[in-house]
């Protein structure tokens, strides 16, 4: 690809820069780099990634340092120009995330996964050079079976520190990447696939309802580490927190890890069955144990044979059945309601309980000897409001499935719903958090979510919060407010014209599509309206 001619850049002129850079760096190397093949391709996109930047920015005619919006248009022209389908899902500032519906290579990236290393390594590259920091995580990729590629561009180290990817640093004129270990998160829900894959049913399948896991924060990483390690064992495990947190995904986590993912999980709420039906429901009962016994009822520990037993609200046990669960424990034998012989089970317990265990053994309630047959290996999820930083991933997985549910898509939400979802305590936690998204999502009428309905039917979220903020938070939240009314004001004017909303603000068409998009504004609601006679009034009077 000569000099200037980015604007005609094509698959194939990208293929061809590839391999110019590789002969380049192959004929500088010698052999020592061929010894490792994912340091070769590193290299050759840090190398082309120089080049792409140089043709973008004689192109645009741009000799600064590239701002974020700058590097964004970039990355997303250079993936569209060859055949793409990139758009910018965040603006957050330090962060810049794109998803891509099109793979440019179409299915032959599923058996070229080095493809999206070098896009890993153009995009590290280009904003390395001008940020000096970033980190390249790849969310989805179509090339391991999703149904689109996401990336995240983290341009703040103190910001990302708990995010898994690869790293980039610009020190002394070179850029020098940092490939950490496989993120655990992508371990972990590829190992719930699989075993999601093997023991749903087909409708279910079809229905693309696989398992999904949103782990960022340092505490819910930690929490996979664990499960990574006494995953493949048969040791039991009692998980911790608040209702709502997501316990029985992380037991299902665990499950998957282990070697018996091909057998049934099953999973109890204890505390949703009657005190006189709870021994049953474990255990099982013999014909004529009671009146209406009138056939053996296999229990779930017989059900689970070989499997996974998960017993949430744990903790609501009476203290009789307690008794019979510590046998199970202790010797792998139960028996059933009204039978005479003992049976033996095989099978891996994991146990849940919203409420600490040590308070109920102080007031008798919970058995101490229990409580340390299952608290063998602790698993402790803390609640979301402690982990901030993953309210966004919550929020976009969300609204990716309501979506696919009811057959209509929201393009994301206001900076004002980002700022009440963050504002907000959420003593429901996850589940709360997908109630109110799910009710807000059916009573928003536009292309964005605008307001959140919470449990009390208040709408909260169009205008954003400021109390308690930071004086610079604060300044930069007024300023966003006041571009986003001025853009809608301009576009109410002009129609939808963003030519001529660009022409009356003095901005290029380009910079007002960049706002657009940072605000979550479609301009089609706006063609056609113009600005009515009363608008035309009230200008005159306010002049």
């Amino acid at each position: 690809m000569s000099k200037g001619e980015f604007r005609y850049l094509d698959s194939i002129a990208f293929l061809q820069t590839f391999a110019s850079q590789s002969v380049k760096i192959g004929g500088g190397a010698g052999c020592s780099n061929c010894s490792n093949p994912r340091n070769h391709i590193e290299q050759v996109g840090l190398s082309a990634s120089r080049h792409f930047e140089e043709e973008y920015r004689a192109h645009h005619g741009i000799t600064d340092e590239l701002n974020e919006d700058q590097y964004a248009d970039l990355i997303i022209g250079l993936k569209n120009r060859i055949g793409g389908n990139f758009s910018r899902t965040s603006s957050r500032s330090g962060t810049v995330r794109v998803v891509n519906t099109r793979c440019p290579f179409g299915d032959a990236v599923r058996e070229a996964p080095n493809l999206c290393q070098m896009t890993s390594s153009v995009f590290g590259g280009i904003a390395a050079r001008n940020f000096g920091y970033a980190k390249i995580v790849l969310d989805r990729r179509i090339a391991d079976g999703d149904s689109k590629c996401q990336v995240t561009i983290c341009l703040d180290p103190r910001d990302n520190a708990s995010r898994g990817g690869v790293e980039y640093r610009f020190d002394e004129g070179k850029v020098i990447g940092s490939v950490p270990p496989a993120e655990i998160t992508s371990r972990v829900e590829d190992r719930m696939y699989r075993a999601w894959q093997r023991n749903v049913g087909k409708r279910q399948r079809k229905r693309g309802e696989r398992p999904h896991l949103v782990a960022s924060s340092p505490a819910m990483l930690k929490a996979l580490e664990i499960a990574e390690v006494a995953g493949p064992t048969t040791v039991t495990v009692l998980i911790t927190g608040e209702t709502g947190v997501g316990k029985e995904v992380m037991a299902r986590a665990v499950h998957a890890i282990s070697d018996r993912w091909e057998r049934g999980f099953e999973a109890v709420n204890c505390g949703a069955i009657p005190e006189n039906l709870i021994e049953s429901a474990l255990f099982g009962h013999e014909k004529g144990a009671f009146t209406g016994a009138y056939e053996v009822h296999h229990g779930l520990f017989e059900r689970a044979d070989g499997g996974t037993l998960f017993l949430d609200e744990v903790d609501s046990l009476p203290l009789a059945v307690q008794v019979q669960l510590l046998r199970v424990l202790q010797d792998g034998e139960f028996r059933r309601v009204g039978g005479r012989h003992a049976m033996q089970s095989d099978v891996r317990v994991i146990a849940a309980s919203a409420r600490p265990l040590n308070g109920l053994m102080a007031d008798g309630s919970f058995r101490e000897d229990l409580f340390y047959r299952l608290n063998v290996v602790p698993i402790y999820i803390p609640p979301l409001r402690d982990r901030s930083e993953e309210l966004e991933d919550f929020v976009e997985y969300f609204l990716q499935r309501l979506s696919k549910r009811y057959g209509k898509s929201l393009t994301g939400v206001t900076r004002g719903v980002m700022q009440a979802i963050h504002a907000h305590s959420w003593p429901g936690n996850v589940r709360e958090l997908e109630n109110t998204l799910e009710r807000s999502f059916l009573f928003c009428k536009e292309s964005v979510l605008e307001r959140l309905m919470f449990d009390d039917g208040v709408p909260r979220g169009n205008k954003p919060r400021v109390a308690g903020l930071p004086l610079r938070d604060a300044k930069k939240l007024a300023a966003d407010q006041v571009e986003e009314a001025i853009l809608k004001d301009h576009l109410r004017r002009c129609g939808g014209n963003v030519t001529a909303v660009a022409r009356s603000l003095r901005m290029t068409p380009r910079a007002v599509h960049q706002k657009l998009v940072s605000h979550h504004i479609d301009p089609v609601p706006y063609r056609g309206r113009g600005v009515s006679e009363d608008d035309r009034a009230l200008d005159t009077i306010s002049h």
